[in-house]
């Protein structure tokens, strides 16, 4: 083991675990308003006004008329509002902010405004919703020609459903306005640096005028990528109306209806089979956005991106496009588009084999691409692609390949068993040139005068371990003990901007500027004095050039690889299925420490089985989100799974920290195929087609089947 991956005592642990940590829930309340936000309670309407009752002395009422500055959230389009403008577009939409020193007046006053709505017809179903947020067409080779060339064509649609980040913590933001009119905005986030642009243009001022700090954050899994920025210009619209401090938070059942969720898709696949190969995939992906865009461009941009799965298949074509419906917004979740789209080209593919007769795993082993190959968008594949090697550690691991063989012979009685495989990789950084052209990553490193050395860079701690992975980086470099670097959770006004929490990118990119940074400030190091080190992103020469516009060139540096196998049972009379072993095998280059990375990769590989099975989440004919609390949006324990085995399969990023390559999202994002192709060989070989697959459906199947 590499002396960087060698497992310590995380550096905010003891604060976390004695309740120390202090939230943005647990600020002192005194001289601090509550806000609430009157949320819209219908799908689509006109508003034509709002009956506000008489407010006391203390209390506000604020809504899109207190905008100083442009009632529009920067996200990726400027279509979301602070506060509605005419129309509302879904069940959740803020209208208004209601504040004031007593929380239970607060709401009194709130449920007490009458909306009067002018209701229009919502579309709800994204199946036959025709407003485009995004269009995005890509390939390369002769489609058409190799399906006019075929043995075989192959044709299947595939769907997926809302997933809820689920974090511990809801979304909860507070803005404070400070002398000389600057307002301080912090909160539950992910990404200092979008929220400071985002807040700074709707208050009107300039860079200076504002600036954010992450608290101590409850979990985020992408859920508060987004959402804090709108959560963020509403609190700061609000504290600059009332001239307070103004802090919301919200409570379980409204952060579960009305905040961002995976996408649903409905991805359509067409495949073409020549001697025995796939030699063309025609693929049509849609995902549901929901009322406003949000971050459904660079989500979509990366599931289609994976679409192919990892293959190398010489004629692909493919079509991806967000959809409008008045439905909650969905946004980024961990895995970010890839988990849907490569659910669709692993069940394909194990449809294909089955047709042709042929073992699942062999007809995929020897489709797999390898170092040199073309990627979906012309780019290369730089580096070794592990995968064989990693089928091989798994199989070791739960003897997958006798398994497979035994179950696939018939089976009777109460209980049916059965195993299924998944292969896939999470394009490590943000997608294209994205770092190069927008991120343009700064981190640096202050020396004090007492020796101590901080890191200063703008990505937050949601759980996976960087305030103690950079002072790790930093403090191998420099040799000195690991207490001598600290790293607190930053504040615009005094870190760079590093870029966003987000993408797996914080070790690989942000780790690695540290790195540099740290040998730079040995090479100076003066003691007794205060020195400060920088050191800027600078794109890899390697790199084939991306093209969004085309879709062409290296979408991504590198690829963190996986692979995946599902053991399950099912009791054909009640239709549940108990997961019997799950094992994960992961390439994220050289763990920066050990013990993290391994409960990353747990964590993530159990959000992924919850996808696949249990999560089902639905509106109802209003279009109300109808999963709105924990006892009835279920999610997996280490009870549903407890036999759950991850493992490190080591292929080094040279660009990486040690060789460090993207972590976080991997794990989530192959579990759902693995599960269903379980689900499918107990079944007795019946294709299944969507996700997540409940007990219920299973019921369904034996039904119709009569399995």
């Amino acid at each position: 083991m590499e002396k960087i991956s060698q497992s310590v005592v995380k550096k905010d642990h003891a604060p976390k675990i004695s309740g120390r940590s202090i939230y943005v829930a647990d600020y002192p309340s005194e001289g601090v308003l509550c806000g609430k936000i009157l949320h819209s309670k219908v799908a689509r309407a006109r508003i034509k006004g709002v009956d506000v009752p008489e407010l006391p002395e203390g209390y506000f009422y604020v809504d899109a008329r207190d905008v100083p500055g442009d009632n529009n959230v920067n996200i990726v389009l400027d279509d979301t509002p602070v506060f509605c403008r005419e129309t509302v577009e879904y069940i959740g939409e803020p209208i208004a902010m209601i504040c004031g020193p007593d929380p239970a007046k607060v709401e009194e006053i709130r449920d007490a405004c009458i909306v009067n709505y002018e209701e229009l017809e919502p579309v709800l179903d994204f199946r036959s919703a025709d407003e485009k947020f995004f269009d995005y067409n890509f390939g390369h080779g002769d489609v058409d020609k190799a399906f006019k060339e075929a043995d075989k064509v192959y044709e299947e649609e595939f769907e997926t459903g809302y997933q809820e980040q689920g974090y511990l913590e809801t979304q909860g933001m507070m803005a404070e306005p400070e002398e000389g009119g600057r307002m301080f905005v912090h909160g539950s986030a992910q990404c200092a640096y979008y929220i400071h642009g985002a807040v700074k243009r709707v208050l009107g001022c300039d860079s200076d005028g504002v600036h954010i700090l992450q608290d101590v954050t409850g979990g985020g899994f992408g859920g508060k990528e987004a959402f804090p920025s709108i959560l963020g210009c509403e609190v700061a619209v609000a504290a600059r109306k009332c001239n307070k401090p103004v802090r919301c938070v919200f409570d379980r059942r409204e952060d579960m209806e009305y905040t961002s969720k995976r996408h649903p898709s409905l991805c359509h696949y067409k495949a073409a089979v020549k001697d025995g190969r796939v030699t063309a995939l025609d693929i049509d992906v849609k995902f549901n956005a929901g009322a406003y865009s949000t971050l459904s461009a660079v989500v979509l941009q990366r599931g289609i991106i994976a679409s192919p799965g990892i293959y190398n298949v010489p004629n692909v074509r493919v079509h991806g496009w967000a959809v409008k419906t008045n439905t909650t917004p969905c946004g980024a979740y961990r895995g970010f588009g890839g988990p849907q789209t490569f659910f669709a080209i692993e069940m394909l593919m194990d449809h294909i084999a089955a047709d042709l007769g042929k073992d699942s795993l062999e007809f995929k082993e020897a489709h797999l691409v390898k170092e040199g190959d073309v990627t979906s968008t012309n780019g290369k594949y730089h580096f070794p692609v592990p995968v064989k090697d990693m089928i091989e550690e798994i199989d070791k691991a739960c003897d997958y390949r006798k398994k497979r063989a035994e179950y696939k012979k018939p089976q009777s009685g109460r209980y049916r068993r059965g195993i299924g495989m998944s292969m896939y990789f999470h394009g490590a950084g943000f997608t294209g040139s994205g770092e190069r052209d927008l991120i343009k990553a700064v981190a640096k490193l202050r020396k004090y005068k007492d020796g101590r050395v901080e890191v200063l860079a703008s990505n937050g701690e949601i759980g996976q371990g960087v305030r103690t992975t950079f002072p790790k980086i930093v403090a191998n470099e420099l040799d000195i003990p690991l207490d001598r670097v600290f790293y607190d959770h930053p504040d615009t006004a005094r870190v760079p901007d590093s870029g966003p929490t987000v993408a797996s990118r914080s070790l690989m990119v942000v780790g690695e500027l540290l790195r540099r940074a740290a040998i730079k400030l040995k090479e100076q190091w003066a003691d007794g004095e205060e020195q400060e080190v920088e050191e800027r992103f600078k794109e890899p020469d390697f790199l084939i050039p991306f093209y969004l516009d085309k879709f062409e060139g290296d979408a991504y540096p590198t690829y963190a690889w996986a692979v995946n196998a599902i053991e399950l049972e099912i009791d054909t009379y009640t239709g549940r299925a108990k997961v019997l072993g799950a094992y994960g095998n992961f390439d994220v280059g050289t763990p920066a420490d050990y013990n993290i990375v391994l409960g990353q990769m747990e964590g993530g590989f159990l959000q992924g089985i919850g996808y696949a099975s249990i999560e089902k989440m639905e509106y109802d004919n209003k279009g109300r989100i109808r999963n709105n609390s924990y006892s009835d949006y279920l999610m997996p324990t280490t009870k549903d799974v407890p036999n759950l085995k991850c493992m490190l399969h080591v292929e080094k990023y040279p660009e990486g920290p040690y060789g460090a390559k993207g972590a976080g999202e991997l794990p989530l994002v192959g579990a759902t195929s693995a599960y269903l192709e379980a689900v499918e060989q107990a079944l007795g070989g019946v294709k299944l087609n969507h996700a997540p697959f409940t007990a219920e459906d299973t019921l369904a199947v034996i039904e119709k089947e009569g399995v």
